[in-house]
């Protein structure tokens, strides 16, 4: 029986010559996990919003024949609420009817977290967590909320090989629930892992249904050509194994970066988030971190971009003492810098393209010409689709909103660059775009820190690899390959001491 049908829906947004759906017909089974893949501007989201009432369509129907809770990429959680908080939103214990019950609240949530082997405490506010946690208290909102239908938009972009697995367990319990699922991915590997159906879309259209218990099953290199056409049809391995390769130049061995023994510590709070960290990053190298959420990633990011100053320890940038100097003084000495949190962090979604591509270059570019200039420029040479730059930010999809993030900060940078979940979200293409650009800094030069708890990420890009456990260093690996995903995943949740793999003279 079918618990959802889309019937013909269209959708246009005001100012965009093309629909962001175009006739699309599909329908959901009870107890089933579909799959909606696509690249990023594909239609999805866009497709999920209308079944979710956050958008409405201009034409077609929609049948419903049970709730639907929705798990968004960009998380709709209330930052100084704790956990509990907002897993029981809407659905609150309440104490004489009146109060919520906090006790009882924490009791559901733990009940949630633990059945699920979600890492986050209920008591914890939302806004101390790092982005995979987060991620988990979406998850567990929507389980809380025991909807019907329930949408994950992306969602295992930011989490771990075992955090990825944990929840297509708790997907596939929810199955033998008769909960239905509709996953958003663009991860052709997932979809083989998981779904009983694929419906993919590639520019608004839906261009194929593809099942596996049909005769020839799920087939990644099919559902590829589907989604990005045949004349630009590459698969994941060719990606990697020639366009991304990256060459290997004679380093120059120049610390541009140092942390010496740093230890960050929050007020009130005896243990620290992150205690003696020590490294350095090379000019023309990429510096790995790998860990899993919770255990110091969102802290180093937060030191680096100026957010959080060392309690104890020193960080050196070409040998001059940085550590307690504010985010505008650190940009001014060229700190380059590609948040995880591309929304909230990296952009202002309600100011215009034009304005997010300029405010580094305010001082250089008062004259209007000059701006409009220079984001043009920078729009064709990254590859950016906009309709106009005068337009909102938060008209971009996640991929061009990334690149324009990108090509400002690129254009910002002096000798050293930090990346935080680069590619979370993005589509095949704007992936290898990204992934491109930095092998392009590391090989000009430039000393690229690379945050991310996306392992197989961590291993394309990195010539180290720093594993980060219970906000220490667990281990250092050297002359990174493909070998040693099974062992850096096994650092990323056993504490061991830090010791070097490989030749460590020069370090």
């Amino acid at each position: 029986m079918n618990i959802l049908e889309i019937k013909n829906i269209i959708k246009q947004y005001t100012g965009s010559n093309k629909k962001a759906n175009d006739d699309i017909t599909l329908d959901l089974k009870k107890g089933e996990i579909l799959c909606i893949a696509g690249e990023n501007g594909a239609g999805k989201t866009t497709l999920m919003k209308i079944l979710c009432g956050l958008e409405k369509q201009d034409s077609g129907e929609i049948i419903k024949r049970g709730s639907i809770g929705m798990v968004h990429q960009h998380f709709m959680l209330f930052p100084d609420y704790t956990v509990a908080e907002n897993i029981v939103m809407g659905h609150e214990p309440r104490k004489y009817g009146i109060f919520l019950d906090k006790k009882k609240a924490n009791e559901i949530s733990d009940e949630i977290i633990s059945s699920n082997n979600f890492t986050i405490k209920s008591t914890s506010k939302v806004k101390e967590l790092t982005l995979g946690e987060m991620q988990q208290a979406e998850i567990a909102r929507i389980l809380h909320s025991n909807a019907d239908i329930i949408i994950l938009d992306e969602p295992t972009s930011i989490l771990t090989e075992f955090e990825i697995q944990s929840l297509f367990k708790t997907l596939k319990l929810l199955v033998e629930k008769e909960k239905s699922i509709i996953l958003i991915t663009h991860k052709l590997h997932e979809i083989i892992q998981i779904a009983d159906r694929v419906a993919v879309l590639r520019n608004g259209e839906l261009k194929g249904i593809r099942a596996k218990n049909d005769e020839k099953g799920l087939d990644e290199n099919e559902i590829a050509r589907l989604m990005i056409g045949d004349a630009n049809f590459v698969t994941d391995k060719k990606i990697k194994n020639n366009e991304m390769r990256s060459f290997k130049k004679e380093k120059i061995c120049i610390p541009v970066l140092v942390f010496d023994n740093v230890t960050v510590r929050r007020q009130g709070q005896n243990r620290p988030l992150i205690e003696n960290v020590s490294f350095n990053v090379l000019a023309g190298e990429i510096l790995g971190f790998a860990g899993v959420g919770g255990n110091g990633l969102g802290v180093i990011e937060a030191v680096l971009g100026g957010f959080l100053h060392p309690a104890f320890g020193k960080i050196f940038y070409k040998g001059k003492d940085i550590s307690k100097l504010s985010i505008r003084a650190l940009r001014k000495k060229g700190l380059a810098y590609v948040p995880a949190d591309r929304i909230r962090v990296a952009s202002a979604q309600d100011a215009s393209i034009e304005e997010n591509f300029i405010i580094t270059k305010r001082d250089q570019l008062k004259r209007s010409k000059l701006r409009k200039r220079f984001s043009l420029e920078m729009i064709e040479k990254y590859n950016i689709e906009t309709a106009d730059i005068n337009n909102k930010a938060r008209t971009l999809s996640g991929g061009n909103l990334q690149k324009l993030i990108l090509a400002r900060e690129i254009n910002n940078l002096s000798d050293y660059i930090v990346f935080s979940e680069p590619t979370w979200g993005l589509d095949i293409e704007s992936s290898r775009f990204i992934m491109n650009q930095i092998y392009d800094l590391r090989n000009n030069g430039a000393a690229v820190i690379l945050i991310s708890t996306n392992l197989d990420e961590i291993l394309e890009l990195s010539d180290r690899v720093i594993v980060m456990y219970g906000g220490k260093i667990s281990k250092v690996f050297d002359n990174v390959n493909e070998t040693m995903k099974e062992e850096i995943g096994r650092c990323m949740t056993i504490n061991r001491e830090p010791r070097i793999e490989g030749n460590t003279d020069e370090r």
